[in-house]
């Protein structure tokens, strides 16, 4: 899951939702993949099912292993508070998708790989684990070294801090995991009740 390298638009369609960011070609095909995918007579979904593509649509847009997934939810279960709430909020805390909200790199994906290649520090020591739960206060940076990285200076340029529980300087590049988002301030489209539900049965 984590690695998928297939045609994503195959998957936002399978959703029916720009997961993966603007999708012309999801614009023009509003329908599912596959060869019954405009059938008016496709079978009544049931409610497993729903549940289960809930799941799966956050798994890809967060790109997160089965495994991964399900030890933050059982983490989420045991934590004080809404579960699904805090499922999302410790999805959200991981260091590659922090790097992502902070405009670093222009997709998960690319984050991710930063991550991995040692471009990204927290508190100053070099951290190439993409599933690093940050805490607040944790300072986020790219490495020194990385700076002057092209797909880096790129996509920071065009981007402006719309998180109010991350704050970053497009200077110094380096920014700072404020506290766990609320959520409404997590602007996915994810209905976790269902994915509560789910893990429930």
């Amino acid at each position: 899951m984590a690695r998928y390298t297939g045609p994503k638009s195959k998957i936002a369609r399978k959703f029916r939702e720009a997961i993966y960011g603007p999708d012309k070609v999801l614009i023009k095909k509003n329908y599912p993949p596959g060869q019954h995918g405009q059938s008016k007579k496709r079978a009544k979904t049931s409610e497993y099912a729903v549940q289960l593509l809930e799941k799966q649509k956050a798994k890809y847009t967060y790109g997160i292993l089965e495994k991964q997934f399900a030890r933050i939810f059982d983490r989420a279960l045991r934590a004080k508070g809404i579960t699904g709430e805090n499922l999302l909020k410790f999805i959200e805390a991981r260091l590659d998708n922090v790097v992502y909200r902070m405009g670093i790199s222009p997709s998960r994906d690319g984050a991710r790989q930063l991550v991995s290649h040692c471009h990204i520090t927290v508190n100053g020591s070099v951290v190439n684990i993409p599933s690093y739960t940050l805490k607040p206060g944790d300072v986020v940076a790219v490495r020194e070294k990385s700076k002057s990285l092209e797909v880096i200076s790129t996509s920071v340029a065009g981007h402006t801090n719309k998180y109010s529980w991350l704050e970053f300087n497009n200077g110094t590049l380096s920014g700072t995991f404020l506290n766990m988002p609320e959520r409404e301030q997590i602007p996915e489209n994810i209905r976790e009740q269902l994915i509560v539900e789910l893990y429930s049965k």
